[in-house]
């Protein structure tokens, strides 16, 4: 059974994005998956990175342990989806903020000499759903930075064997077909991964 650690920041629970999540979560687990389903706004992550923290940051004795819980729950992923709005061109803080303070020296990546390797190589799977308020050519104009550093940086400290970024551009504007058609998409996607 593939165990799944699904990422979910969006504050707003009857949002087209936490439609987006309860597909990824139905999807996953109508598959027999074991989903650990992580909505960060509903849990009260704190997304704030402390000066202590910053500084205990290449620390391997102590660096996890102000996150342990969530180092766990990513430890024993073997698939990780993030599901998340597009908002200034970033992620949302709250997701930025994991990044910070979850993806540490010794959890996502490993250093030698200066030098780091991936330390993530138990998530084979890797997907993320994202919706943008701008359209796609604004985006890629932009550079589309949240997609670069999935497709990228996440992709690269991972190394899984499947990946998939989902996106809806010009939310709004989005029709309700448009919707309708990408929350089939993601079902599909999440069929497959």
């Amino acid at each position: 059974m593939t165990r799944a650690l699904v990422l979910f920041a969006h504050p707003v629970p009857d949002s087209f994005n936490a439609a987006v999540h309860e597909t990824v979560v139905a999807t996953l687990m109508a598959r027999g998956w074991e989903v650990d389903d992580c909505d960060l706004y509903a849990e009260g992550f704190d997304p704030v990175l402390s000066a202590a923290e910053r500084q205990g940051y290449h620390d391997l004795a102590t660096n996890m342990i102000p996150v342990a819980r969530q180092v766990e729950r990513l430890m024993a992923a073997q698939a990780l989806v993030l599901v998340f709005p597009v908002w200034n061109m970033g992620y949302p803080a709250i997701l930025k903020g994991y990044f910070d303070r979850v993806f540490l020296p010794g959890v996502s990546f490993a250093m030698a000499d200066g030098v780091t390797r991936p330390n993530l190589t138990h998530i084979d799977k890797l997907a993320a759903c994202a919706t943008y308020g701008g359209a796609r050519l604004k985006t890629f104009l932009a550079g589309d930075p949240p997609r670069k550093v999935i497709s990228r940086a996440l992709r690269y400290t991972t190394q899984p064997s499947r990946f998939r970024y989902l996106a809806l551009y010009d939310m709004n504007r989005a029709t309700d077909a448009d919707r309708a058609a990408h929350l089939g998409r993601v079902r599909r996607e999440m069929e497959a991964l």
